[in-house]
């Protein structure tokens, strides 16, 4: 049976979600609640959708069978506990929290309610991701021993527009979000494809010095003034990987904004800005156009007029030749997708594990380890570098 789902926060990444659901032959009736009502209006009116809910508490007590959360990204954790102890299964955008006490309670709350929980880590279904989960499969690399994954997305490049349309005349208190607490795009996508996970860290960070307010220890609400930084993992059976949370680089994030390489004993893979590349011992090939996204929708569309233009190849890129389309349902066939083709992937597994009674891909556990080695990066950059041991709660239930 179809079931009903109800979005918390009509910002602008929510659209995206909204309309898949919406289409998915898996779900009814998509309602939707926001601090500011008329944005909630707004959304419903744009994509058909079957009302607004004045509240969150509201939507709790509604009789939606699930909640979409697309808040600000320090506020997922409780939100998510608050949602599930209310009998609703959950679909999270990034991260999963901020605190390891905030990740241990979704845990807890998924294991006594036996509902779903599900983060929606884009780079999970990163072309270049997919292509590194297949070649881990098939041997490719023989053993696989180290990683990168690189969210590197400067401010100017569509950040400063994104905050002010969320953050509201005191935007630069929230502007100053540290980027490692912003991990899942940089760690999902290794993670995502080398079956691992982090058992320490240490990190770096760069204090900023554009002098705008912005990453300002005395302005932000997380007293941050960290706008890159750098962290390096010991994993699990041996091995390493690093990322970087870059938010000062010049680099086209609006081009790739995450970019991986993996290496192994007998091959490797890398990625630039425009270029994929896979390494063995005999030669390179270029891989590229096997995971060039294909745009499903123009730039210049309404439905993005409230997106900074440099933001939007993130909401229109549609999938792959290395993608499976096979799975998902014939109702997203000309639907926009976006994140170099993750949206489509991302809805169905959510809504496929609800409907079936199965766990999800990027589950609880899963979260747990795309998002916990970011908050102990954070606190060894604070600390200087010094060497944290990243906890681990284990793999989902079987």
């Amino acid at each position: 049976m179809p079931f009903s789902i109800g979005i918390v926060g009509a910002g602008q990444f929510a659209g995206s979600f909204a309309r898949l659901f919406r289409l998915h032959p898996g779900v009814g009736a998509v309602h939707v609640t926001d601090l500011l009502p008329e944005r909630a209006e707004r959304l419903v009116a744009a994509e058909g959708l079957a009302g607004t809910v004045p509240s969150f508490e509201d939507m709790l007590e509604s009789d939606v069978d699930a909640v979409a959360l697309f808040t600000q990204r320090w506020t997922h954790g409780p939100l998510a506990v608050q949602a599930l102890r209310a009998g609703k299964h959950v679909y999270s955008a990034v991260p999963m929290a901020v605190s390891q006490e905030e990740t241990a309670a979704i845990i807890e709350a998924v294991k006594e309610t036996g509902l779903t929980y599900m983060m929606g880590e884009t780079s999970h279904y990163n072309p270049a991701t997919v292509y590194a989960r297949e070649k881990i499969a098939d041997g490719g690399f023989g053993r696989l021993f180290y990683a990168e994954g690189d969210y590197v997305h400067d401010m100017d490049l569509g950040f400063y527009d994104a905050y002010r349309y969320s953050g509201g005349e005191r935007w630069k208190e929230t502007a100053s979000y540290p980027p490692l607490l912003y991990p899942t795009h940089s760690i999902g996508g290794v993670l995502g494809a080398w079956q691992t996970y982090a058992t320490s860290v240490s990190a770096l960070g760069v204090r900023d010095e554009r002098g705008d307010g912005v990453f300002d220890r005395e302005v932000s609400q997380f007293g941050n003034d960290l706008s890159n930084a750098t962290a390096l993992f010991e994993v699990a059976g041996g091995g390493s990987f690093r990322t970087n949370e870059f938010r000062r680089v010049g680099y086209p994030s609006h081009i790739r904004e995450s970019r991986f390489r993996f290496f192994g004993t007998e091959g490797s893979f890398e990625q630039l800005a425009t270029v994929s590349l896979w390494q063995d011992k005999g030669g390179v090939r270029d891989v590229s156009e096997h995971l060039q996204a294909v745009p499903t929708l123009s730039a210049d569309d309404p439905s993005l007029a409230d997106v900074s233009p440099a933001l939007r190849d993130a909401f229109i890129s549609g999938t792959a030749p290395v993608h499976d389309r096979a799975r998902l349902p014939g109702e997203f066939a000309h639907a926009p997708n976006g994140h170099e083709g993750s949206h489509h992937f991302l809805a169905d597994d959510f809504v496929t594990a609800v409907n079936e009674r199965t766990m999800p891909t990027v589950n609880a556990w899963v979260s747990a380890r795309y998002t916990l080695p970011g908050i102990v990066a954070h606190e060894s950059a604070l600390r200087g570098g010094e060497r944290l041991a990243v906890p681990d709660f284990g793999d989902a239930p079987g």
